[in-house]
This record gives structure tokens, sequence and C-alpha cells, in this order.
């Protein structure tokens, strides 16, 4: 049982730690324009293929 008290705290700290990176992602506007870059990735101006 002592180890709970160590686990619980170290998991509440890392849980904390992975909210702020999130909150940060989104603050940083990371996810602001994924229907572009789906479209960016489909289109055939970027084709890297090569041509027969």
């Amino acid at each position: 049982m002592e180890i709970l008290a160590w686990l619980i705290p170290v998991s509440l700290f890392l849980g904390g730690v992975g909210l702020a990176a999130f909150v940060w992602t989104l603050r940083a506007r990371q996810y602001d324009d994924p229907e572009g870059d789906s479209r960016r990735i489909l289109s055939s101006e970027h084709d890297d293929r090569p041509k027969r």
C-alpha cells in the first residue's frame, strides 16, 4: 500500500502534463485546418509519383 502513495501523485502529475500539452497545442492553433490538409494531400498538383 505504500507504493500507492507514490503512484497516485505521479499519475496525477503526468496526466496534468498531458492535459497542459494538449491545451498548449489548442492555443497554438495546430488543429485549425484539418479539412485543408486532407485536400492538399489528395490534390493532383503535388503528385510525386513518377510519370510514365
